[in-house]
């Protein structure tokens, strides 16, 4: 697999998992429930989103690397 996909699948994963994590924050301080269906749905959009983003954005990014 090239390492830009790998990359951005990774970031995708890492951008379900907060989105994930901040919902049930969010439950738990609320003490609002938020429908299973509704959290996989966003989840999923979120981590497409994220995936997308960063495949689109590496290449900008990497130049602007510190040594």
């Amino acid at each position: 697999m090239d390492p830009r996909t790998k990359a951005s699948l990774l970031w995708g994963v890492v951008g379900t998992l907060a989105f994930l994590v901040l919902t049930q924050g969010y439950e738990l301080l609320a003490g609002m429930p938020v429908s299973i269906p509704v959290k996989a749905g966003v989840a999923v959009a979120v981590g497409v989103g994220a995936t997308f983003a960063s495949y689109r954005m590496q290449p900008r990014l990497f130049g602007n690397e510190s040594p």
